[in-house]
């Protein structure tokens, strides 16, 4: 009986702390995923060559697909994401939030030609709501021969990211 305290008490600063690291590693990794990812450049959109053994911006990048990446902060108010579809190949946009949930995505199924979307921090007029107000958005083209890239990119190059 005597020991049924300490262990009642380690128990619960195990479970504290349990909780804890639950919580905030989301925050952590994509704290640190969106300082390397913005490298100094918010609300604006970056175009990535295909990834290799050196450049790998992205977790576990395809090496067949070209990535475009927008680190925003809606601090400042809403941000405006202009993309444009390469025609009959796989294309996605995707939107993380701060706590690395999956937020938005729609792809070269449900979106032809271009795709407008506007992020705020409440969802007003229409756009999508970021809890946290922060997060990154990423666009992933299937590159099918190292020859259609420059097609691609040039279509890819239009897309922004920009305040509205």
């Amino acid at each position: 009986m005597r020991w049924l305290g300490p262990i009642l008490l380690a128990a619960l600063v195990a479970a504290l702390a349990y909780v804890a690291a639950m919580w905030a590693t989301p925050h952590v990794i994509m704290a640190k995923a969106m300082e390397k990812l913005g490298a100094g450049s918010i609300n604006v959109m970056r175009h990535q060559g295909l990834p290799n053994a050196e450049s790998r911006f992205v977790v576990r990048p395809s090496p067949d697909l070209a990535y475009s990446i927008c680190v925003f902060d809606l601090s400042k108010g809403p941000v405006a994401i202009d993309a444009f579809v390469p025609p009959q190949r796989y294309w996605s946009l995707s939107v993380f939030d701060a706590n690395t949930d999956n937020i938005f995505s729609v792809n070269d199924r449900t979106a032809t030609g271009r795709y407008a979307l506007t992020l705020s921090k409440d969802g007003a007029g229409g756009s999508l709501a970021v809890p946290g107000g922060k997060g990154i958005a990423l666009i992933r083209i299937l590159v099918t021969d190292a020859e259609d890239l420059a097609a691609i990119d040039t279509l890819r190059r239009r897309s922004t990211c920009a305040p509205a």
